[in-house]
């Protein structure tokens, strides 16, 4: 069994190069002084914000996932609740027109790259997850919302 060194802070080009080992692309942008990742996966976009610093220079204890969808019309009634109270490890929130899953990852207090590359693969399931999510939850919205706006048959019983 051979041993891995464990990773206790991480880079933003140590995570690319992850994320890009991993066949993402993977594009830099800086503003100001904050790095942040951008890449995709199923043709969806997000982004890897990194948290708190390290004790080394340029380095970061923790790390976001973050997908924003632009919100065009009315978000079905319960829809991110529903979401928060049947799925671990991505939450659901509003930002203005924005709907945003966001799944935090901490290298802390140390972790395998086996587990980094663990991560990863969660956070590209459940974005795959979030896209059916969407789909299922907005049709069945539209189908209840045919079926209250459906006139009520009126029941006759004729006595025989």
């Amino acid at each position: 069994m051979t041993t891995q060194a464990l990773i206790q802070s991480i880079t933003p080009e140590q995570l690319g190069e992850l994320l890009q080992a991993a066949g993402y692309r993977v594009n830099r942008t800086e503003q100001g002084e904050v790095v942040q990742l951008l890449s995709a996966s199923q043709g969806i976009g997000f982004a890897v914000r990194f948290g708190n610093p390290a004790a080394a220079e340029g380095s970061f204890l923790d790390f976001t996932f973050s997908c924003a969808l632009r919100i065009e019309g009315k978000l079905p009634e319960g829809l991110v609740e529903v979401w928060n109270a049947s799925r671990r490890f991505a939450r659901l929130s509003l930002q203005g027109e924005f709907l945003v899953m966001e799944m935090d990852a901490i290298v802390a207090a140390g972790v395998s790259e086996d587990h980094l590359r663990g991560v990863l693969e969660l956070w590209d399931r459940l974005l795959q997850e979030f896209v059916v999510y969407l789909r299922e939850y907005s049709q069945q919205a539209r189908q209840q919302q045919a079926v209250d706006a459906a006139p009520v048959p009126e029941v006759v019983v004729e006595e025989a």
